[in-house]
């Protein structure tokens, strides 16, 4: 008979030791623990374990001989009393919620759910009875030791450009990769993918969903595939397809090489709600260890789960030993593989009370005081479905925000709509309407144009209308409002005066990105205008709709992007580490003043004007060895007569513009010229 020690409580998961193994399981409302153990390929049950120790909560052992390498899973002995929250179902084998790396792929059957299906409306409540081990995932036990190789970047947040890309989609058609590694963490650190990442000025690359996650089952049998990752299955492992024959040491291999190119890797997280969905969901971990935990419930009927995440399930970061698998695996992910920060799927929901949000909960606070986590770069999402679920600005000092109002108020500016001066304004300026409480700086803002929820840049200028036919939801998926414009005709087309348009358009929207401040993120592919044929919905499309194609190169505007990169980074006026108030700074000039086309400052009737689609921004550096720096915004269809604000002295030279026709232009204060319809232009100073 095998010898079973009592073992250790802490650390919960799995630990290895120079004798053994510690398993540690939390469940507080379970009767009893079993662990399974099965052979290396996860495929047959070799012997099952009861523990019998259980300390707060946590049922460990302790198995002497046991090391890396071994696959394991968990079945929780409890109530069956969906009624009062309980999903106990000793049927049902369960993932360790603490999984570091997964063996054998999620098979869907019937036999995976812990009610029975088919049993009528009220099946939920009736329990399976099928032993579900043929068809789950089980997990691997790994010894590993902290990453000492990582060396952070530690790019200050107002030099940071994010670049939003996925680990399949940034890989699956780069030509000069090998076919074999596609799509792993190990075709993410080749030079042919870092390298391009620092010609275009990137500081940080900001992944999809790297947890492993589930493959949904409507999708599967509709010969579809989860795409964007965000159906958390373990947040502790890797998702299994992104690992090639390196492994799990490919992940801090591909960080390491990133980090030597001075970019940071931030990672999208998704903690706040899992791939076992509401009360009709399968049971595959958390459920069946201690729904009553694990999951926000409905105080009145926890049968139902409080759904404010519209994924049928909400993970209740309100209970401490929640918490700590949150914080647990937010550290593991730091040190074992060097990460640099997160960005928090709907983070409005793991900051919820029952009262609603509240930005003083324990999931921030525990994040900010941690000594690993406090210092990294901390990116909200600031919604959810739940009410009051639009939070931004909301989020305490130490997070910045995706920032879709600056999405939506650019996007509509360079459209043409009406009436936008005031809030175009706030928004380039880094939205301190919005972020100026708390002491706050402009970083919080994490300025947007596009990202993987919604149009491509290009498609945002090609397509007046979703077209998601391919997702087999008759185009009823995804975003009606789009504010988007498509310069004249939908789609694809081949004349030229639409294609010159859309080229200055996209050019518009990106200059005014890297000109705001603010942190800009671009969406991986706009650089190359990379199309998803009109799919502003695309997380189904594991495929060429979705992935980078390569072959679409488009040098001007990668160039483009590039220059741009570099003129936030060397001109400060463009990324000033405070919020810009007009005031005087030390080198006697306002950090910002405001014109109007005419060259006059903005009155309040200027501002007021809802016709009005013209504005020039002058920009003063922190530094006195730089110039200062002029913007100018034309968003009307026609030209606009433009005349340069009064100065002393010297003139103003064009160092960018969006049209042609200004290029390399000179000009002297209170002098005028017209301004192409549609353009931006960016002046430096010459004395």
């Amino acid at each position: 008979m095998r010898r079973v020690n009592p073992g250790y409580a802490f650390p919960l998961g799995v630990t290895v030791d120079r004798t053994g193994t510690n398993f540690a399981l939390f469940s507080d409302n379970a009767v009893g623990v079993t662990l399974c153990l099965f052979d290396r390929y996860g495929e047959t049950e070799l012997e099952r374990i009861d523990l019998r120790e259980c300390t707060n909560g946590v049922w460990h052992c302790h198995l002497p001989g046991v090391g890396r390498g071994q696959v394991y899973g968990w079945r929780v002995l409890g109530p069956w009393a969906p009624q009062d929250g309980h999903r106990f179902n000793f049927n049902k084998l369960l993932l360790d919620p603490y999984a570091r790396m997964l063996v054998g792929e999620l098979t869907w059957d019937d036999a995976l759910y812990g009610y029975t299906i088919g049993a009528g409306p009220d099946a939920d409540l009736v329990l399976d009875e099928r032993d579900s081990a043929r068809f789950m995932p089980k997990a691997r036990v790994v010894a590993g030791q902290p990453n000492a190789a990582a060396r952070h970047p530690r790019v200050p947040w107002h030099k940071t450009v994010i670049y939003e890309g996925h680990v399949r989609g940034l890989t699956m058609r780069h030509p000069l990769i090998p076919e074999d590694i596609r799509g792993t963490f190990t075709a993410l650190g080749q030079p042919e993918i870092v390298d391009y990442l620092a010609s275009l000025g990137v500081t940080a690359l900001e992944l999809l969903p790297v947890h492993a996650f589930a493959q949904d089952r409507h999708l599967i049998e509709r010969g579809l595939s989860n795409y964007w990752g965000y159906n958390t299955l373990s947040f502790f492992a890797p998702e299994p397809r992104y690992l090639g024959e390196d492994g799990l040491d490919a992940i801090g291999e591909a960080v390491d090489r990133l980090h030597q190119a001075g970019i940071e890797v931030i990672l999208d997280v998704v903690y706040n709600h899992t791939c076992e969905g509401n009360h009709l969901g399968p049971t595959l971990s958390w459920r069946g260890i201690d729904n009553a935990s694990y999951y926000r419930l409905m105080p009145d009927d926890p049968r139902y789960y409080d759904d404010m995440t519209g994924c049928g399930n909400a993970v209740n970061t309100a209970h401490p030993r929640v918490l700590q698998m949150v914080m647990d695996s937010l550290r593991m992910w730091v040190t074992q593989y060097g990460v640099d920060g997160f960005r928090f799927d709907l983070a409005v929901t793991l900051g919820r009370r029952p009262d609603g949000f509240d930005p003083g909960h324990a999931f921030f606070n525990a994040i900010l005081q941690d000594p690993t986590l406090g210092g990294l770069k901390l990116i909200a999402e600031p919604w959810d479905i739940g009410q009051g679920g639009y939070q931004l600005g909301a989020f305490p000092p130490g997070f910045s925000e995706w920032n879709g109002d600056y999405r939506d108020v650019v996007r509509e500016f360079w459209c043409g709509s009406e009436g936008l001066l005031p809030g175009f304004a706030a928004r380039f300026a880094a939205s301190q309407d919005i972020f100026g409480e708390g002491r706050r700086r402009p970083w919080s803002s994490v300025n947007f144009i596009t990202a993987h929820d919604g149009f491509t840049l290009d498609d945002l200028v090609s397509y007046n209308d979703k077209h998601n036919e391919a997702n087999g939801e008759d185009n009823r998926d995804g975003h009606d409002d789009n504010k988007s414009w498509n310069c004249g005709t939908e789609g694809p087309t081949d004349d030229p005066a639409i294609l010159e348009l859309r080229r200055r358009q996209k050019k518009n929207l990106l200059a005014t990105l890297f000109l705001s401040q603010g942190v800009p993120m671009l969406l991986g592919g706009d650089e190359r205008s990379n199309s998803q044929g009109g799919n502003n919905n695309a997380y189904c499309q594991d495929n060429d709709i979705s992935w980078v194609d390569w072959s679409n190169n488009e040098p001007e505007l990668t160039d483009f992007v590039a220059r741009l990169a570099d003129l936030r980074q060397r001109y400060s006026a463009l990324s000033r580490p405070e919020f810009l108030t007009g005031a005087r700074n030390e080198l006697g000039q306002p950090d910002v003043s405001w014109f109007s086309n005419g060259g006059k400052r903005m009155t309040a009737a200027d501002w007021e004007n809802p016709h009005s689609k013209c504005i020039t921004v002058r920009l003063a550096p922190d530094t006195a060895d730089e110039n200062s720096l002029l913007v100018m915004l034309n968003a009307s269809h026609v030209d606009v007569p433009f005349t340069t604000p009064p100065a002393r002295s010297g003139g103003w030279e064009v160092i960018l513009g969006t049209s042609g026709d200004l290029e390399g232009r000179r000009t002297r204060p209170g002098e005028s010229f017209t301004m192409p319809a549609r353009t931006l232009v960016l002046w430096e100073w010459r004395p």
